[in-house]
């Protein structure tokens, strides 16, 4: 196989991946699939900056703020100063928060934990993602 072949199937794959969760958002109900995506990372029961968040799910700035500013009015979630920082808040699930993400995410972890239990070698498999993602960002380097 060639690289452009490679590259082809491996994006269709990414976007058939993705589609999978956008549809189990829809399904849900949640408007956007970038609301999933938040309360999955908001569920790790850690706390994370806004920017991380961002960064680390590749949202827009502009589409999280409107998704936790709707999800602290709905008193979801609970914004806090990060010591040190002017301008950036740690994001936290408050208990209802908790209970609404687990409403959501419960049948999606079941999901995932029997799709889990079939993939050969998921550590050797995940290793090989990071490792292409890690090399991939020389693409978006271009013109920089």
């Amino acid at each position: 196989m060639d690289e452009r072949i490679f590259f082809y199937r491996l994006g269709k794959l990414v976007y058939q991946i993705d589609g999978v969760y956008e549809g189990y958002g829809k399904n849900c109900n949640l408007g956007s699939p970038n609301l999933l995506w938040i309360l999955y990372a908001l569920n790790d029961g850690e706390r994370h900056s806004q920017k991380q968040i961002c960064e680390d799910w590749d949202i827009p700035r502009s589409t999280a703020n409107t998704i936790i500013k709707d999800l602290e009015g709905k008193k979801y979630i609970m914004l806090s100063q990060i010591k040190g920082e002017r301008r950036e808040l740690l994001v936290s699930l408050t208990e209802s928060g908790k209970e609404y993400a687990d409403r959501i995410l419960s049948d999606l972890y079941r999901r995932e934990r029997e799709i889990y239990s079939e993939i050969e070698n998921p550590e050797g498999l995940l290793d090989v993602l990071q490792n292409l993602a890690a090399k991939m960002q020389r693409i978006a380097a271009i013109g920089e």
